[in-house]
This record gives C-alpha cells, sequence and structure tokens, in this order.
C-alpha cells in the first residue's frame, strides 16, 4: 500500500502480508558455551612460544592453568604445537608434548584445567534439586589411543564427577561428548566473581585422585581410575581444541565469538599491557624531581583486583609535553583495582615536579601485564 505524503504517493513501501511467528526471529545464544576461549585463539602470555610445565596455578593459553605437583618439566604446551591441520571450522589448538617417560605416583596429578567464574555458572543451579545437566564436548588427537580421562570438580575440591572418553586412532582429530547429569548435593559457589565449576583434562594422574568414572562423588578426584598417562611415554602427543561446556544432555555446534570478544573475555583475568613490541603505554606526571609516576587504565573490568603483576623490560621514556624528557629503566605497580592500576619508576629521572606526557617503552621485549585468575 503506498504511503501518501501531502498528496504525493510517490514513497511506497513493501507491506508483508503473512503471518509473524515466535520464532520468525532466532536470536543470537549469548554466552552458550561457558569455557573461554575453547577455540585456543588467544595466547596472550606466550604469543605462541613453548612453555615447560611448572608448578599448578601456570599458564599457557589463556584461561587454561596447568596442573602439576609431580615435579617440573614433565610436559611442555604450545598454541599450535607440532603445526598439524585442526579439525574443519578450527584455526588454532593446544599442543601438549610429554618430555620423559614418566611414572605416576599415587599422588601425583598432572593435566590443564579451566575454572569457571560463579557469575558463569550460577544459572545451573548446582547443589539443589534443580540442578541441570550439561554436555561436555571437545575435538581431539594424541599419538596414544585408550581411555583418558578429566573430572568435573567444585571450588573445595570436596565434590568430583570423574569421566572418561576413549581416542581410538592415533594422531587423528576425533570429537568427544560427556554428559553430566547436574549435582543436587554439594556446594556450589553462587553468583559471585568465585570459582563456579573446574573442567580438568588428566595427562596422568595417580591413584590417590583417581574415581569411579560416571558419578558424583566427595572427592577430589581429578581424572577416572585406570586413565591413560601420556607423561608415561617419551614424546606423546596430545591436542585438543572446541571445547565447550553447554546446557543440555546433547552437544551442539561450538560457539563460535568473535575475536574480539573472545579476547575480552580472557582480558578479565588476564591482560597484557605491552607485549612484544615497543609501545605508548601510560600517561604519566613528574611527581618530584627523580620520580615519575602514573596510571595504566585496564581495557576490560578485570575479576578482581590483580593479585600479581609482570613487569620486565628497560628502557622506558617519558615524554614531556614542553618537548622534553628523559630515560628510566624499571617500574614498580602499585594500587591494583579491577579497572586500572598505578605505577611509579625508581629514581633514574630527573626532572621538574609537575610536568606530565605520555610514557613510552622503548625496549621491544618490555612486557607489562596483570592477572586475575580464579
Amino acid at each position: 500500500m503506498p504511503i501518501t505524503l501531502n498528496g504525493d504517493t510517490g514513497i511506497t513501501t513493501p507491506m508483508y502480508n503473512g503471518s509473524i511467528t515466535a520464532n520468525a526471529v532466532t536470536p543470537s545464544v549469548n554466552m552458550k558455551n561457558r569455557i573461554i576461549n575453547g577455540a585456543m585463539v588467544i595466547d596472550q602470555r606466550n604469543a605462541g612460544a613453548s612453555m615447560t610445565s611448572a608448578t599448578n596455578g601456570s599458564y599457557s593459553l589463556d584461561r587454561w592453568g596447568v596442573q602439576n605437583n609431580s615435579g617440573a618439566s614433565r610436559f611442555t604446551l604450545q598454541q599450535n604445537a607440532g603445526s598439524v591441520t585442526p579439525p574443519v571450522g578450527f584455526s588454532n589448538y593446544l599442543g601438549i608434548t610429554s618430555t620423559s617417560a614418566y611414572s605416576i605416583a599415587s599422588g601425583d596429578v598432572c593435566g590443564f584445567y579451566q575454572n569457571i567464574e560463579g557469575f558463569n555458572t550460577a544459572d545451573l543451579n548446582w547443589g539443589t534439586a534443580n540442578a541441570k545437566t550439561v554436555t561436555l564436548s571437545f575435538w581431539v588427537r594424541s599419538s596414544l589411543t585408550g581411555t583418558f580421562g578429566g573430572a568435573v570438580k567444585n571450588s573445595a575440591d570436596n565434590y568430583s564427577y570423574p569421566f572418561t572418553y576413549t581416542i581410538s586412532a592415533t594422531n587423528t582429530w576425533e570429537q568427544k561428548s560427556i554428559t553430566v547429569a547436574g549435582p543436587t548435593a554439594g556446594t556450589w559457589v553462587g553468583a559471585t566473581n568465585g570459582i563456579g565449576i573446574k573442567i580438568n583434562f588428566s595427562l596422568g594422574t595417580g591413584a590417590d585422585y583417581s574415581g569411579t568414572a560416571g558419578s558424583w562423588s566427595g572427592n577430589a578426584y581429578y581424572s577416572a581410575t585406570g586413565a591413560t598417562s601420556v607423561v608415561g611415554t617419551n614424546g606423546a602427543t596430545f591436542y585438543i581444541t572446541g571445547v565447550q561446556l553447554e546446557v543440555g544432555s546433547t552437544a551442539t555446534s561450538f560457539d563460535y565469538r568473535p575475536y574480539t570478544t573472545e579476547l575480552q573475555l580472557c582480558q578479565r583475568y588476564f591482560v597484557a599491557i605491552i607485549s612484544g613490541t615497543a609501545k605508548y603505554f601510560a600517561m604519566g606526571s613528574q611527581y618530584n624531581s627523580t620520580t615519575v609516576n602514573g596510571v595504566i587504565p585496564f581495557p576490560v573490568t578485570m575479576r578482581a583486583n590483580p593479585t600479581s603483576a609482570s613487569s620486565s623490560g628497560t628502557n622506558y621514556y617519558v615524554f614531556y609535553r614542553n618537548g622534553t624528557g628523559d630515560d628510566f629503566n624499571s617500574i614498580t605497580i602499585e594500587g591494583a583495582s579491577p579497572q586500572q592500576t598505578g605505577f611509579f619508576n625508581s629514581t633514574e629521572i630527573s626532572g621538574t615536579a609537575g610536568q606530565a606526557g605520555t610514557v613510552y617503552a622503548q625496549n621491544a621485549s618490555a612486557f607489562i601485564a596483570f592477572q586475575a585468575e580464579l
């Protein structure tokens, strides 16, 4: 039907003559996947370089922590280790390589994990009669075959669900899924910034921390009894990508998110302000004749006040508005909040109190980062 404006019917608009149903427009699914960086795209710490397993709590790719209480150097971790072709639809994976033929002791735990924030799991209602079932799915490839293990756990490490999956062929990508009935018991963190759920993948777990697969238990299990030990074979490889945890009893298509969105989700827990390239990173002012201080804003609000910060590199420079400037060789972080942090230098600089300007890292190897991991 034409629209008439002051007698002019020259402007028309098409009319929809059909019916509009509730399913006519399907909104995008928001955070269907509770795992962050499940496609192994973000690697702020290492930028694709290999790292060796250290003690518990170190991190490889963003959000993926290392579980290792058996001693250092049991395995290496690297984005796209071995340069194999990922599964269709993926560009990256986390690659793990065993560095020896280590015999797992009863109290050993080797593996990797992701802790999911309580704000992102509270709706599952775990620990209540309304607990929701979830499905964990992923793509995996290994030089070994057999039964592999892992576990879903609570934050207190006293309630866990060991699981198993089978790798049937060597050096072949296979998709796996594990359905976990929502627990009606156990203590679970609600809508807070604490740990809501722990997802563990085992690379070798001793008898003390292995339990019967497929049921909830009031124990701190990290894997299932009888699971294959990757670290037990020198040079064994284990590659994984497409990790997804979603509500329901069926694995669905992977929840691809824009790169920027995935990066920002990671930056809530770790943010690299300077990484591998010289750049301006803050505004600063001359506090007194020997000290510059300033503020570094974070790109997103972090989960909590950063509990650790890394700073390395030398040869920083402050440019003042009047065209002067000066070098200094180190910075100290202070007063970090979830939104920003303060910093100051040591006493190498000389200048006039009150001058302000931009602060620059001249050393391309400079690295300044902040962590608020779970």
